[in-house]
């Protein structure tokens, strides 16, 4: 069995890793920084925001459209979100679930949280969900034998999309 079948390969995660610790040594958590910045929303790829959670663009994708859904509040440990917002953070998964069928036609999803750095947290000290759309054949050979991810759509043409499309998905203003 070739070294490629024994391991999962995810080399695109040390960029975002690095990424990450050069952010929080320039200007603290990016999920609070773009929080506290609405003006920012496009250059920042949030998708939606409500009063207390935000759907936002994972730059570095495991799959195209792939989404996180965080609180508002610096919160490390899923266990001290509060109810209510949980409540409505949950909703915005099923909604960015819409969303995505909607706006990439996925066919599945892969959804959860990576809790701690030992989980693969690259942001442990703030809770939030993923929202990992998937399609029949998306593990195809580009993955297999070329080791190469195909992620077809630029972040910027589908922020784009998805902001056209959050309102019919349920995601209002």
């Amino acid at each position: 069995m070739s070294e490629f079948n024994t391991n999962l390969w995810a080399p695109w995660r040390m960029d975002y890793i690095r990424s990450l610790s050069a952010e929080a040594a320039e200007s603290g958590c990016f999920l609070c920084r773009y929080a506290s910045t609405p003006e920012d929303d496009a250059a920042n790829h949030v998708v939606w925001r409500g009063a207390d959670c935000l759907v936002v663009m994972n730059r570095f994708p495991y799959t195209n459209g792939h989404l996180m859904v965080a609180p508002t509040c610096h919160v490390g440990e899923l266990a001290d979100v509060p109810d209510d917002v949980y409540a409505r953070m949950s909703d915005a998964v099923r909604k960015s679930v819409t969303l995505l069928k909607l706006t990439v036609s996925a066919q599945g999803f892969n959804i959860g949280y990576n809790l701690g750095l030992c989980a693969g947290a690259g942001l442990p000290d703030h809770v939030h969900a993923h929202v990992v759309p998937r399609w029949n054949g998306d593990t195809n050979y580009m993955a297999v034998l070329g080791k190469v991810r195909v992620v077809p759509d630029a972040l910027d043409a589908l922020y784009v999309e998805l902001r056209t499309n959050a309102a019919v998905a349920g995601l209002g203003e």
